[in-house]
């Protein structure tokens, strides 16, 4: 499919309109009659009202700027990320199938001759302010300008670790395509995406771009940037599929049972990448657990261990209480104790699920065995998983 590379500037501006807008006209009535939105807002599967983080402000903050465990969450080394160069990825994947993880949710998929990027996040911060807010703990394994050329975005919700002005800023100035969920389109136009290459989805609507089908199917979370925050753009997860081959990327949730409808659908797959970072007794109902992840990668592939899990929205953000690296230490353990293959790339380190897969605990080389300081969440809606203290294959939570 036809592409272009990305412009070289762009990355630095300033983002007087990072709060995106509300979506008004058409786009809201298309809103109003989803079958998905409620009482004035987006509503989560089952129908419950969007989930909000638990807790005050004040509680959060005690244990977030605790001394003592505050250390841990930055690595005490450099994060080792993989010197990718645009010939790495120009030249065309064995067996049709990569994917190269930029870090965080951020990963460009080539499947079967074309190339789809989820979650572009190049920012140095996520956050609406350049000078405030999370920043990376480690550099974009490569300029965005070198990817070379995408086919299609997908975004899965309009948080700013996962829907970054600058990014959109200048993948806007090249001729790629953007799928996103129903209200999301609203910030990419205002921030000049035409309106012709966006292909704004509901749940369970598709999408064909090339040889590729795109599928929105449903995730357990929220949305809303800031002091815009209507709730009314709506998230979700990602099924991908081409004739050989169909990738899932989550986006950003909490478990639920969906996830076996999502793989009764769609699945199996040959490869999913799960959100398995950024979990807190503050919110087990809207980001999931290493364990969870593992749940759900089962969920998808119709109850048994197959294709290659890879774990995403970990590492290259300070989002939560946890030990930076814990979640890759709990999901190698996860991973384990069911026979699943989870793959562990360094940032920008393409590969094939169906090849080589990359397994070492490279964290480790950066901040030694990580300590797991957290027990699973209790889900308020009955979405934790335990066994080892995480999965449960019998089901039971």
């Amino acid at each position: 499919m036809a592409g272009s590379r990305f412009p070289s500037a762009g990355l630095n501006v300033l983002r007087p309109t990072a709060f995106g807008v509300d979506p008004s006209g058409e786009r809201m009535e298309r809103i109003r009659r989803s079958p998905h939105f409620g009482d004035g807002v987006f509503q989560n599967p089952g129908g419950a009202a969007r989930t909000r983080p638990s807790g005050s402000m004040l509680e959060f903050a005690k244990v977030f700027f605790d001394k003592d465990t505050r250390p841990l969450r930055v690595p005490r080394g450099t994060v080792p990320v993989h010197p990718t160069t645009y010939a790495d990825l120009a030249k065309p994947p064995a067996t049709g199938l990569r994917l190269t993880w930029m870090g965080h949710s951020s990963v460009l998929a080539e499947i079967d001759g074309h190339r789809v990027l989820f979650d572009p996040v190049w920012g140095e911060r996520c956050s609406p302010f350049p000078f405030a807010g999370p920043k990376r703990l480690h550099p974009a394994p490569l300029p965005l300008a070198a990817l070379g050329p995408v086919d299609v975005v997908v975004i899965s919700h309009d948080h700013y670790d996962h829907l970054d002005l600058p990014t959109i800023k200048a993948l806007a100035g090249t001729d790629t395509l953007f799928a996103v969920p129903l209200g999301v389109g609203a910030h990419l136009e205002h921030w000049g995406v035409p309106a012709d290459r966006l292909r704004e989805l509901d749940w369970h609507e598709t999408t064909k771009i090339g040889g590729l089908t795109l599928t929105a199917t449903p995730a357990r979370h929220f949305c809303g940037r800031g002091l815009r925050n209507t709730q009314h753009t709506l998230w979700a997860s990602w099924v991908v599929a081409s004739q050989e081959h169909r990738i899932y990327h989550s986006g950003d949730t909490g478990y639920f049972d969906g996830f076996k409808d999502i793989g009764a659908a769609h699945g199996p797959f040959d490869a999913t990448m799960i959100q398995v970072g950024a979990y807190s007794d503050f919110w087990p109902d809207i980001h999931m657990t290493p364990g969870q992840g593992v749940r759900t990668h089962l969920d998808l592939q119709k109850g048994v261990p197959g294709g290659v899990l890879l774990p995403i929205h970990w590492g290259t953000f300070n989002l939560a209480p946890h030990p930076w690296a814990e979640p890759g230490e709990w999901m190698k353990d996860a991973g384990d104790d069911v026979g699943q293959t989870v793959a562990f790339p360094r940032p920008g380190q393409p590969f094939e699920p169906a090849g080589d897969v990359p397994v070492e605990a490279w964290w480790r080389t950066v901040s030694g065995r990580v300590p797991r300081t957290w027990e699973t969440p209790r889900s308020t809606e009955g979405g934790s998983a335990t066994a080892k203290g995480d999965l449960d294959l019998a089901g039971e939570r």
